[in-house]
Order: C-alpha cells, then sequence, then structure tokens
C-alpha cells in the first residue's frame, strides 16, 4: 500500500476494480496524488476489488495497524454495477466484524456525480469538434 509516512485519524481509501495490467491504475494514482495535495492532513490511499494490491481488507488492515479509525472510501466506478451493489457491502460488512471499533463511511460511486458527469461531457464536446 502507498503509505505517506504520517498517522492520521482519518483516510480516504479509494476503491476500484484492478486489472492485469499495472498501466490501468495509473489515472488512480493520479488522482490519488491530487487528492493528496488538497488534504494533506489526511492519508489517502488506493485499494482494488481484485487483480492489483492492496486489496480492501489488506488496505484497511494496515490503516487499521497504522490507528486510522475513520475511514471514507470512495467507490471510483461509474456505474452501480453487481460489484457496488452486493460485492462491496459484504465485503464492507466483514471489514466491521473484524475491526470493531472503525468507522468506514462508503460514499457513492463518482458515477453519480452530476458535477463529474457534467465535465465528461464538456470533455466530449471539445473532443468532438
Amino acid at each position: 500500500m502507498d503509505d505517506n509516512n504520517r498517522s492520521a485519524a482519518h483516510a480516504i481509501i479509494l476503491f476500484a476494480h484492478g486489472a492485469r495490467d499495472s498501466q490501468w491504475a495509473e489515472p488512480f494514482e493520479r488522482i490519488r496524488d491530487q487528492i493528496k495535495r488538497l488534504r494533506p492532513e489526511v492519508q489517502v490511499v488506493l485499494a482494488f476489488l481484485e487483480l492489483m494490491e492492496p486489496d480492501l481488507p489488506g488496505c484497511v488492515a494496515s490503516l487499521v495497524q497504522q490507528g486510522v479509525r475513520q475511514m471514507t472510501l470512495v467507490p471510483l466506478f461509474m456505474a452501480q454495477g453487481t460489484h457496488l451493489k452486493q460485492d462491496l457491502p459484504l465485503l464492507v460488512k466483514a471489514l466491521q466484524v473484524d475491526h470493531p471499533g472503525v468507522a468506514i463511511h462508503v460514499t457513492p460511486a463518482i458515477g453519480e456525480s452530476a458535477t463529474l458527469l457534467t465535465a465528461i461531457a464538456a470533455w466530449v464536446d471539445q473532443q468532438t469538434r
């Protein structure tokens, strides 16, 4: 896991699907780095559902070991598919059993953000003129 060498009471976990090709994670790493610059007081880390490390349980365990007791999990998914409707709630429930006393707040998926969708539409418009 990326460790920004400081202990924080709160962490933001950017949660992405994962892929076999390591380059697939580069945009997520850039997002993570931008958030770190915006929120230097908070640990910002990446975790993956599958195929890449760290997975979500490993990421949470590492944060707990560092003393983090409040986590905000941000799904970097465009839509509410099976992974977010079924897999993620089961993962979070298991994490809460494994780490009692740790608060894990799950935000909506980024694809539900009107701001993001508007930005994507504007980008597509710019690219197709």
